[in-house]
């Protein structure tokens, strides 16, 4: 083997070509990016770098002479329109045509946007996704400006708190009963609502929006329940959908991403996958899991099975989110939780989820150190009886000796 494509340079991407190269792997690798500047570090984008506290040059992973110094062809600004299996080839805008003895789509995904028929389309809607969202947003926050949040998951709550933070009038609205409904326990959810209510951000939760209103710009908006409000502008985050349309049309299995067997190897043995745009076995079952850390880490995982290692990928899940001056800090994946223990030592708060008497996942507010303890009792497959995590006079980190 002696030429490598990987088409997303994002996350996942950056971190599946440095770790070819530092497993000694020689050949030519192409890493094919559609956006203009170096792949660069996401999570950012919706906290310090609108807030203005982080610069652009920052939030690159490595600098460009890094690839160049690696002998690593990263092609910014490029854009993959197809490619063959067969010929084992990817067509470039403008019909270049490269060839590939392995290829890893690393593409991740896109944001979920309104249908143009509610006001979708209008000016000052706007997503949350990559570096072009947030620099057009940055003008839009100004103190004082009107801003409806659609959509009470994480980035939403996230660009809540950054608004907030920088004096606007903020409403957020979300359709099910409860925001964060779809990721976390309502322990959890009474946490962030309190929090938000603390800075004046006005949360509706069981309300839709109608439509957006508005000529060219957006306006208003006409809720669920028949409110009407006045906006200056709008932030859409209900969700993303995994970029999977390049691998459709090569004919590689994709079922809400593109699928992936325990080493990160597609239906085709030559093409491989890793980050938001892939699935991955767990339990029994094809997941995908949306995060920074399962990026880096089935990436690495998918360079060394591209070089022959054949090791099986095990996701470790840790997520985060920072609000305000909260860090939520997140190990495991609380699918399926039965109860959930509340552990509260001074200013420090994390709820515990466990399926019947096993302990699955960890919500750690401004709770490193639980955190920390929380998720190695989760990868090492222990679970203390839930009334000993609930006793403030628990020792936590001798439970990791037990």
């Amino acid at each position: 083997m002696s030429n490598i494509v990987v088409i997303g340079a994002g996350q996942a991407g950056a971190s599946l070509v440095g770790k070819l190269r530092s497993e000694g792997f020689e050949g030519e690798i192409t890493l094919l990016g559609a956006e203009t500047g170096p792949p660069y570090q996401r999570p950012a984008l919706s906290k310090a770098y609108l807030l203005g506290e982080m610069e652009r040059e920052r939030l690159f992973l490595r600098p460009r002479e890094w690839y160049e110094g690696n002998d690593i062809n990263l092609r910014t600004g490029t854009r993959a329109v197809s490619v063959d299996p067969a010929s084992k080839t990817v067509t470039l805008e403008g019909d270049e045509v490269l060839s590939y003895d392995h290829l890893a789509f690393t593409t991740g995904s896109h944001p979920r946007t309104l249908p143009a028929a509610i006001g979708g389309e209008l000016e000052g809607v706007f997503t949350v996704r990559d570096l072009a969202d947030a620099d057009a947003l940055k003008p839009e926050f100004a103190a004082g400006r009107r801003l409806l949040v659609i959509g009470g998951g994480y980035i939403g709550l996230e660009a809540a708190a950054v608004a907030a933070k920088m004096g606007l009038q903020v409403i957020l609205v979300e359709m099910a009963g409860r925001i964060l409904q779809r990721v976390a326990a309502p322990e959890t959810s009474d946490f962030f609502r309190t929090l938000h209510s603390g800075h004046s951000v006005d949360i509706r939760e069981g309300v839709g929006l109608e439509r957006l209103v508005g000529e060219d710009r957006v306006t208003g908006a006409v809720l669920s329940d028949g409110s009407e409000i006045e906006v200056d502008f709008a932030i859409v985050g209900v969700g993303i959908y995994p970029a999977t349309v390049l691998a459709q049309n090569a004919g590689v299995t994709c079922d809400n991403g593109i699928v992936t067997d325990a080493f990160g190897r597609t239906s085709d043995p030559h093409i491989w996958a890793a980050g938001d745009c892939a699935t991955l076995e767990w339990n029994g079952s094809q997941i995908r899991l949306e995060s920074v850390g399962n990026a880096i880490d089935q990436a690495e995982i998918v360079a060394q099975n591209m070089l022959g290692a054949e090791k099986t990928y095990t996701p470790k899940p840790w997520f985060w989110s920072d609000q305000y001056d909260t860090k939520l800090q997140i190990a495991g994946l609380n699918l399926g939780y039965t109860d959930v223990v509340t552990r509260e030592t001074g200013d420090a708060r994390s709820h515990w989820y466990y399926r019947d008497d096993t302990l699955i996942a960890v919500d750690a507010m401004n709770d490193p150190r639980n955190y920390m303890v929380g998720k190695r009792l989760i990868e090492a497959g222990k679970s203390p009886a839930p009334s000993v995590i609930a006793d403030p006079e628990t020792d936590m980190k001798a439970l990791l000796k037990s």
